[in-house]
């Protein structure tokens, strides 16, 4: 029987998974009907598009970026898909596939004016966060409802019974974007590349690694991510409007920081990402069943969890760096 080992690098992913486990069952015995799968599915499709998104931001911030552009990015897609299928009746399909290629477009030149114009990643993040928010609210200033349309309700009410619960067909798209994830961070030379340029830059380079392509295919990947993040919000909602989403960034980052990614670059999973999204939608699922314990307690709650995985960073690196040197 193989032994299984504690290491510095899997502290951080053991932490993140104890968490959930401790705050699940915590709430289930305090409070009648939380354990129930009827709850659990909420929770997944709730926080299903946050989860899509964490996956590109994971990649991002291990390869030493930082991406702060992906919630305007889905409050843009919110309200183009519900805008075209208002004014013009164009199938929402259609026009996820449009949002898509803009996700994908918008990554690639964020990539390209980071790697070659060698841009701070906040900046050029932050500018791009600014200008598809201000898209966002050109296309339209309101709210648009788009519950008649056949694909958003294809999407919403196809899927499988759990317990009194449906886990809709959109929730898949999570769970298909995390193994792809998992798979690429861990068994192909891209998600490889993405450590090494995250650990060390300068080493990656002459090592002969390609690091120019790969920072511009991690920050278009993470276009794309937010993009299809997009599309997953508005089937949710089945409507879209420009202020949508206004601090998803930070929400993405929180919960990719609890899933034990370092923010320094070159360490973390995508599991641990998904992990940390569902203590995130696990902890603003409190409100509902504590009437005392409101949203910014929430919000502080998810602040000071972020603050122990900091913490926790912290000591993991400078231990590692004395053993290094010594």
């Amino acid at each position: 029987m193989k032994k299984i080992t504690i290491t510095a690098n899997n502290i951080p992913i053991i932490t993140t998974v104890s968490i959930f486990l401790l705050m699940y069952a915590v709430s289930s015995i305090i409070f009648p009907g939380f354990f129930s799968l009827y709850n659990f599915v909420n929770i997944f499709k709730a926080t299903a598009f946050i989860g899509i998104i964490s996956v590109g931001m994971t990649f991002v911030i291990i390869s030493g970026g930082i991406d702060l552009s992906v919630g305007s990015v889905v409050a843009f897609t919110t309200i183009f898909i519900a805008k075209l299928y208002e004014a013009y009746q164009v199938p929402t399909w259609i026009s996820m596939l449009i949002c898509i290629a803009i996700g994908i477009a918008l990554g690639f030149i964020v990539g390209c004016l980071i790697t070659y114009f060698h841009l701070p990643p906040f900046l050029v993040t932050l500018v791009t966060m600014f200008f598809m928010r201000g898209l966002a609210y050109m296309v339209h200033q309101g709210t648009i409802s788009i519950n008649e349309d056949p694909f958003i309700t294809f999407m919403k009410k196809t899927g499988i019974k759990v317990g009194a619960g449906n886990l809709s067909l959109y929730v898949f798209i999570l769970f298909l974007v995390l193994v792809i994830g998992i798979i690429v961070a861990r068994s192909t030379k891209f998600g490889r590349n993405v450590y090494a340029i995250g650990g060390n830059e300068s080493s990656a380079i002459l090592m002969g690694l390609p690091v120019n392509r790969t920072k511009v295919l991690i920050y278009t990947l993470s276009g794309l991510l937010s993009a299809i993040g997009g599309i997953i919000f508005t089937i949710h909602l089945a409507s879209g409007k420009p202020h949508n989403t206004i601090g998803l960034e930070l929400t993405v980052i929180a919960s990719v920081v609890i899933g034990g990614t370092l923010l320094t670059g070159g360490s973390g999973r995508v599991i641990g990402s998904f992990f940390g999204v569902l203590i995130y939608g696990l902890v603003f699922k409190l409100p509902a069943y504590i009437s005392a314990f409101r949203e910014w307690w929430a919000q502080i709650l998810v602040g000071v969890l972020v603050l122990v995985f900091i913490l926790i960073q912290t000591v993991i690196t400078q231990r590692t760096a004395k053993i290094n040197g010594n």
